[in-house]
């Protein structure tokens, strides 16, 4: 399973860990994403997704339809 958020495509990072001696390695830096299901009143179902933790937030504010149909998403896929 892919470590990616379905909402706000969230994916890893790769970045350098830099040691006291300056020695640069490659590392990943991977989303916050927890496991939720969410009530869709459309459909009139729960679905279960991997979100980051900053849809969470912004599913406080509004609704997962509202949130789908600002950024152009088919719910109907997830």
């Amino acid at each position: 399973m892919a470590r990616v958020c379905p909402l706000t495509g969230k994916r890893p990072n790769v970045a350098n860990k830099v040691s006291h001696s300056n020695i640069k390695t490659k590392k990943r830096q991977l989303p916050n994403l927890q496991s939720k299901r969410i009530w869709v009143e459309s459909q009139n179902r729960f679905i279960k997704l991997r979100l980051s933790t900053r849809a969470l937030r912004t599913l406080r504010l509004m609704t997962i339809e509202e949130f789908a149909r600002k950024n152009n998403l088919n719910l109907n896929k997830l």
